[in-house]
């Protein structure tokens, strides 16, 4: 993995903030990713022996990482799987991704959460002002 990829969550009210930041808008979008599975489980605890093929387009990358995040969503609950390693490619506001995972195990994961879907609070998909790409939004869990 990256060394450069950086993730955190940050407390919303009820719900939980996600925050993705990379040297490239693909490794904010993994970022992001990574910090959402952090909402649920350590991400390290999540092995990768399955996986999921994502492809997302939208009018800009807003709304792709919205997207992004609620495809994954949508894979974790209807596979009932947690995904911790990620493949993503972003041209012209189109996102192809390979993410990797497992099946949850209670006993294992520990599950503290169970994200319902991606938010449009406090969205922001940005270029800073040192180079480094951000990606965030809100998670209801």
């Amino acid at each position: 993995m990256n060394s450069a990829i950086q993730w955190e969550t940050f407390p919303h009210e009820a719900d939980i903030g996600v925050r993705g930041r990379g040297a490239t808008l693909a490794e904010a979008f993994v970022g992001a990713a990574l910090a959402m599975t952090s909402a649920i489980c350590d991400p390290a605890k999540v092995g990768a022996g399955e996986t999921a093929h994502i492809e997302c387009t939208a009018p800009d990358d807003e709304q792709l990482l919205v997207d992004w995040l609620n495809a994954l969503v949508y894979e974790m609950a209807t596979r009932r799987m947690l995904f911790a390693r990620f493949d993503v490619v972003i041209e012209n506001h189109r996102l192809v991704a390979t993410a990797w995972g497992e099946a949850v195990d209670v006993a294992r994961h520990e599950p503290a959460a169970e994200v319902k879907g991606a938010s449009f609070c406090e969205l922001a998909v940005r270029q800073q002002a040192d180079g480094q790409w951000l990606a965030q939004c809100i998670v209801d869990v």
